[in-house]
């Protein structure tokens, strides 16, 4: 891309953002308004920070060509607006040290021995001790920026011989991981099991792995998880991007019938088209509206995340499937983690 069309579209995109927010409420509807930046803010987030450190600079550049006044000053509020100048991998890890906290506030008072449906076959010490060998996994492949495969079973996991003592030992195995992550830069190149083959992968997969198992606990518990929106719409799109790499999925895919899955996300208007069979797998982020899909599944974007991961029901009143019910039982099936 020459630099003549990056800066026009920087221009555009600037000039866009700023006019949705900028106008009245009579010419535009608020709530869409909202979706429009938010979809923004989601594709401006998925950027490596490099990229995005550059594009804020662009936003900067394109108020410097206008006269001072309002126009200008409402312009040098873009990049802060989308979180520009934040640190994404530092983002992500304040993002698990979270979770891990909310999780072991969740389970240290719980009997280890209480199963856990969403995981047939676990109790809640199958769980944590699940999350913990995570933890030591990544942070024993970030530290030694491992180059290749390192099997879990491999590492050692200093586990405490009762499970009630489990859940310290995860915030203990949470900390080792996280002050890793901050002392690494995460473009640096290392081996990972998905798609992104730096360090970066690693705070977005755990934050996901502890969002998830957080919604294990609370569900076992008869609690209502709350996922944000937005980490929703982020851990559907990790999870479709990872999804080659992951061989017990990956490979169920690839005997799929042709067919195409659309989620709709009520709550924020975002969506993602997913086609597999004999042409292959492949995904998109769309709009709301799929006429051309098999079957689409429509509720808001958290419980879509859940579905996704297997932790809720097609058949669950909370989602409205219209089109080839059968096609989607097969994927929920080849999808199962």
């Amino acid at each position: 891309m020459s630099d003549a069309l990056l800066h026009a579209l920087a221009e555009a995109l600037a000039d866009v953002v700023t006019s949705i927010d900028t106008c009245d409420d009579d010419v535009l509807d608020p709530d869409t308004a909202v979706k429009w930046l938010e979809t923004t803010a989601y594709l401006l987030d998925r950027l490596p920070p490099a990229d995005r450190r550059e594009l804020a600079g662009l936003f900067r550049e394109v108020a410097a060509r206008h006269p001072e006044g309002a126009w200008r000053d409402d312009l040098l509020k873009v990049p802060e607006g989308f979180g520009l100048d934040d640190d994404q991998h530092e983002l992500y890890c304040d993002g698990v040290e979270d979770l891990v906290r909310r999780f072991v506030e969740a389970v240290r008072d719980v009997d280890p021995a209480t199963p856990v449906p969403t995981c047939p076959g676990w109790t809640f010490a199958d769980l944590v001790k699940h999350h913990g060998t995570t933890h030591r996994w990544m942070e024993h492949l970030v530290r030694t920026r491992a180059a290749e495969r390192v099997w879990s079973r491999d590492i050692p996991l200093d586990l405490p011989d009762h499970p009630a003592a489990y859940p310290e030992w995860l915030a203990r195995s949470a900390e080792a991981t996280l002050r890793t992550l901050r002392k690494v830069d995460p473009e640096t190149p290392m081996w990972s099991h998905g798609a992104e083959q730096r360090v970066a992968f690693f705070p977005r997969r755990l934050l996901f792995e502890a969002q998830i198992h957080l919604a294990d606990a609370e569900l076992a518990l008869g609690r209502e998880p709350g996922i944000p929106a937005g980490t929703a719409a982020d851990g559907i799109d990790e999870f479709l991007e990872n999804l080659p790499h992951l061989g017990r999925i990956a490979e169920p895919v690839t005997r799929l019938p042709d067919g195409s899955l659309h989620l709709s996300a009520t709550d924020t208007g975002g969506g993602w088209t997913i086609t597999f069979g004999s042409a292959g797998y492949a995904w998109t982020r769309c709009g709301p509206a799929a006429d051309a899909a098999a079957v689409c599944v429509q509720a808001p974007v958290a419980d879509l995340l859940l579905l996704t991961y297997g932790r809720m029901r097609p058949d669950d009143v909370r989602f409205a499937v219209a089109g080839d019910r059968a096609l989607l039982d097969a994927w929920v099936a080849a999808t199962a983690l």
